[in-house]
């Protein structure tokens, strides 16, 4: 039995990688090769990553707001709390 596997391709140096699609295969190696043949058949990356799918943990889009709504209430993350001294040349 095959086990599901996501593709990341990274399209040139220097970029991040992006998912790609899917695919079976028994193995990462045979996952690897694979994903060579499928998804950059036409030298469209650098570099390749397979992850087993159950591997993999997301958070949903229909749960943006209450997921990342906590992150608002951290306002020491934002310096907009205090003034800048007119002495600092910025």
């Amino acid at each position: 039995m095959s086990d599901l596997w996501e593709v990341f391709v990274r399209p040139k140096r220097g970029l991040a990688h992006v998912h790609v699609g899917s695919l079976h295969a028994a193995d990462a190696e045979l996952a690897l090769h694979h994903a060579r043949d499928v998804y950059t058949r036409r030298s469209e990356g650098v570099s390749i990553w397979v992850v087993p799918s159950v591997q993999v943990t997301a958070s949903s889009p229909d749960e943006q707001d209450s997921f990342f709504d906590p992150a608002a209430d951290k306002v020491y993350r934002h310096p907009s709390f205090y003034e800048v001294p007119d002495e600092l040349q910025i």
